[in-house]
This record gives C-alpha cells, sequence and structure tokens, in this order.
C-alpha cells in the first residue's frame, strides 16, 4: 500500500489491520462513512476507502458531506451493469491481489457490495457485512437487491444486523451465532453526525410538508401513475399542504410524475436532492410517503411519520414498532391513510412517538468492537479508545 494511503491513517503502523471498505453508490457511502470515522480513530487499524464508481458524479457531494477522500478510485467501464461488474471486478482482484489485507467491509445490497464481498471471498479475506440479513424472500421485490444481498449472505464471515428480526433471517439460513452480531443500523450513526457537524435541524413551525419519493423499478408504470394521483387528489382537498417531491431523473418516474402533478399550486417538483438537503426535508416533514428503504429507517429518528409506497418491505421492524405502515400502491388506499393521519391527531402522535427500532447511533462503535475481536487485535489496543461519544466524529 502506498505512502499516501498509510499516512492518511491516524496511529497507523506496519503491523496495523489493513481494512478495506468497498462502497459505489449513495447510500453505501452514507452507511458506511460512520464507520470508517470510527475505525480511523482506532490505533489497530488501518482503514482504506475504496469508491468502485457504481454513482460516480452523484457520489461525490455525498463523500464531501462526510469529510471523506477515497484513497482508491476505480474506474467504471461501460453504462450497463454487466460491462460495470466486470470492470469492478477486474479492478478489484488487482487490489485484493495487491495486498494483505485483513478483512472487506461492504455494507447492503448494491452490485458493489456483491462484487467487494466476491473479490475477498476469492482472496480468501473475511468479509464484513453491514447490515446483514434483510430479506423479503421474493427475488423480484426488490430487484436485484434481495438477491444481491441474499449471495453476499452465504459467503461473508461477519455479520452486523442491524435488528434482532435480521439475525433471526441469517439464523434460520445456517450462519453460526457466534458468526452474528446485532449492532443496529450505522444509518442512523450517520444522521447523528450531520445533525451535529452540519447543522441539521427542524426549521418551519406548524405542521411540515408531506414529503415524497419514488425511484424503485418495481413501481415503474401504472404504480407511479396510481401514487401521482393520489397525491394530486391529496394535494387538491388539502390546499394549506405543501407537498415537496424530489423526482427521480429516470424519464420513466420523471415523465408520469410532471404530467400528472405539474401545475398543481402546493406541489413543488424539484431535482434529487442530495444528502444533507434530504435531512433536513425530512427533518421538516408532517409525513413520507416513500419507496424508499433508507427512509424508512431515518424517518424514525426524527419522529416522522411513514407511509410505505409498497406491498412488502425488508424492514418490517418499522411496521411492528408503529413508526411505519404499508399502503401499497392503490390511490384510494393512499389517499385515505393521509386522510387519517390528518384528520385523527392521537394515530399521528402514536406512529410519531414510536421511536426508531433500527438503533441508536453506537452502530459504528459496536462493529469496529467486533472486528478488532475477531482480527485478533491486541486488547491494549482495541481498549485504548473505547470511550467514545455517541456521535461519530
Amino acid at each position: 500500500m502506498d505512502a499516501r494511503v498509510r499516512d492518511r491513517n491516524r496511529g497507523g503502523v506496519a503491523a496495523a489491520a489493513s481494512i478495506l471498505i468497498v462502497c459505489g453508490t449513495r447510500p453505501e457511502i452514507i452507511k458506511l462513512a460512520p464507520l470508517y470515522h470510527e475505525l480511523r480513530r482506532q490505533p489497530w487499524a488501518h482503514v482504506v476507502w475504496l469508491h468502485t464508481g457504481q454513482h460516480a458524479q452523484m457520489a461525490q457531494p455525498i463523500l464531501d458531506s462526510f469529510d471523506i477522500r477515497p484513497d482508491l478510485t476505480l474506474t467504471r467501464q461501460g453504462d450497463s451493469l454487466l460491462d460495470f461488474s466486470l470492470g469492478c471486478r477486474a479492478q478489484l482482484e488487482a487490489v485484493l491481489a495487491g495486498g494483505r489485507w485483513a478483512a472487506v467491509v461492504v455494507q447492503g445490497d448494491t452490485e458493489s457490495a456483491f462484487q467487494g464481498a466476491l473479490a475477498g471471498f476469492y482472496h480468501g479475506v473475511p468479509v464484513a457485512h453491514v447490515e446483514a440479513g434483510l430479506r423479503t424472500y421474493n427475488l423480484n421485490r426488490p430487484f436485484p437487491e434481495e438477491g444481491l444481498r441474499q449471495m453476499i449472505g452465504r459467503i461473508a464471515r461477519l455479520h452486523f444486523a442491524p435488528t434482532a428480526r435480521s439475525r433471526q433471517a441469517l439464523l434460520s439460513e445456517g450462519v453460526p451465532q457466534q458468526r452474528i452480531w446485532v449492532t443496529g443500523n450505522t444509518v442512523i450513526d450517520a444522521q447523528q453526525w450531520v445533525c451535529a457537524h452540519r447543522g441539521i435541524g427542524r426549521r418551519v413551525n406548524g405542521r411540515g410538508h408531506l414529503l415524497v419519493t419514488m425511484h424503485r423499478r418495481e413501481n415503474w408504470g401504472q404504480d407511479i401513475e396510481r401514487v401521482c394521483r393520489a397525491i394530486a387528489r391529496i394535494a387538491r382537498e388539502q390546499p394549506d399542504l405543501e407537498v415537496l417531491f424530489p423526482v427521480h431523473l429516470n424519464p420513466v418516474v420523471h415523465g408520469p410524475v410532471h404530467q400528472l402533478l405539474a401545475g398543481l399550486p402546493n406541489v413543488r417538483l424539484t431535482a434529487p436532492l442530495d444528502y444533507l438537503e434530504m435531512q433536513q426535508a425530512l427533518r421538516d416533514a408532517w409525513i413520507v410517503l416513500t419507496d424508499s428503504g433508507g427512509l424508512q429507517e431515518e424517518a424514525p429518528t426524527f419522529g416522522i411519520p411513514l407511509l410505505v409506497l409498497r406491498e412488502e418491505t425488508e424492514r418490517p421492524e418499522a411496521l411492528e414498532a408503529g413508526c411505519a405502515a404499508i399502503v401499497g400502491t392503490a390511490t384510494d388506499t393512499i389517499v385515505e391513510q393521509v386522510r387519517r393521519l390528518w384528520r385523527e391527531p392521537a394515530e399521528f402522535l402514536r406512529m410519531q412517538r414510536a421511536g426508531n427500532p433500527f438503533g441508536d447511533g453506537t452502530a459504528s462503535r459496536q462493529i469496529a468492537r467486533h472486528l478488532a475481536r475477531e482480527l485478533g487485535v491486541h486488547a491494549s489496543h482495541a481498549g485504548a479508545r473505547q470511550e467514545q461519544a455517541h456521535v461519530v466524529g
């Protein structure tokens, strides 16, 4: 590993365990950023951030938001997922072959995560999977994420599950219990970081806006149209309610959204928001309508009730806790559920006060501690800086 990479790790020494963090998409960056900062504080860890280029220009603002400069950046090859995968795999092969790695850390269920895990597996390097055990057991929903995370689960050695339910899913698949740790979700660590370091806080008085996002391919087509008709009806019924809809740039989303909602005076259609803008929009929301998995985890941190525009979710903990509810994409169902929260303050307060079932902001600290133990780091090194604040920084 070159001197520049080594110098960037405070306290890094030749004997430190070299940890390769592989990520490529915006959600991965968000959820791995607090773990990266935590590992950089550890005297036993020599952490290297590798960006695959899967989300190229979109990734840079997120990296900047968390004060991260990648040590290694791969060159994206081609526009198709196949071209990206082939190029990514070849370049990762060179990285894994060129260093003595103690562990490869991946997060979630992206192509970058799968390629990183596969490269580590082929080189006999322990793969640590952050946010392990999410399942719908429907390979088409979400596609291709469900298949990718199941495959990562088969080759990972260390499984950091966000919840007890995720742990149970892994156990049912035959993963040894001593290889699974319930840590909570690092996305909450990330929220705490930006609140402390970027000044995210509620800036509106009163109810706030209705925040809407849609992007999943299983909702393309008629489902998007049905949701937009519901939003239009809600906007007309409640002219004092502002609707904020950051619209995905894909034409199959952008087209019908603008066709059905543009021109309504209380509906604001914007370009996609960056991470900090989305956190601020979430903080200022009344409720959220979304098919996003990440927002299901983030909204409860701020006490924002969330309605899931899907038929199932791999995050049922939010449903069980009461901070979220599945409404699907049927127009009448969406309208009725929003009306209910508008007209029944007790129901709104129940969801608002449900709390966040996905963790308390200490996931990164827990993962770093488990990594130290599993990698056989000397106890004096691993325990040297155990007294850390809850907010990573």
